[in-house]
């Protein structure tokens, strides 16, 4: 497989059984994370999902989601967005395609004007992908089961100084239980 055999582009109706395999077999949880996508997906939010997948021979292979939450700011809320989940099938993983999709979710945030995209991961995997630690520049996580610098930040074109003060995410990932690390998630996302 070269680079050229893999096509990003956003998610289709007939792609949603497909996705939701991409996250069973690539978080190997059961089905949380992908009752996450289908409940984020239908969600009513200030800011519509985007959804994007990675296909080889158009089969798809890989995914992304970033779904509308806020910023607690001291002037005002702010819409923001979480990237959460990524996931990519196990046989396709160390390919670039995980890389592939998070460009193309930061370019299709700052082309929708979005400020800040949060994540909670790996800070070496991420930290490579246009993130940084979150607390570094006065963000403060939704949780204490952020474990040091997996707490993390994209600012994009629209980021102004004054946006700075505590992460939101959407009701969705507080009734799934998909916020903070534990476990196994917790270990995978350090490493």
């Amino acid at each position: 497989m070269t680079s050229q055999d893999v096509v990003v582009r956003p998610e289709r109706a007939e792609d949603q059984e497909a996705v939701r395999d991409v996250h069973a077999q690539a978080f190997g949880d059961g089905e949380r994370v992908p009752t996450l996508v289908d409940t984020l997906r239908a969600a009513k939010a200030a800011l519509a999902p985007s959804s994007l997948v990675a296909t080889v021979d158009e089969r798809v292979v890989g995914h992304v989601m970033l779904s509308a939450c806020r910023l607690d700011a001291l002037p005002r809320l702010v819409d923001v967005v979480s990237l959460s989940p990524l996931g990519v099938l196990p046989e396709f993983q160390g390919q670039g395609i995980g890389t592939r999709l998070v460009a193309a979710a930061l370019a299709e945030a700052d082309r929708r004007g979005i400020p800040l995209v949060f994540l909670e991961g790996s800070p070496h995997y991420y930290g490579k992908r246009g993130f940084a630690d979150a607390t570094a520049s006065a963000f403060r996580p939704p949780t204490l089961r952020c474990p040091p610098g997996a707490f993390q930040v994209a600012k994009l074109s629209s980021y102004e100084e004054w946006m700075t003060g505590t992460f939101v995410y959407s009701d969705t990932f507080w009734a799934l239980d998909c916020v903070g690390l534990r476990g196994e998630r917790l270990e995978a996302a350090m490493s």
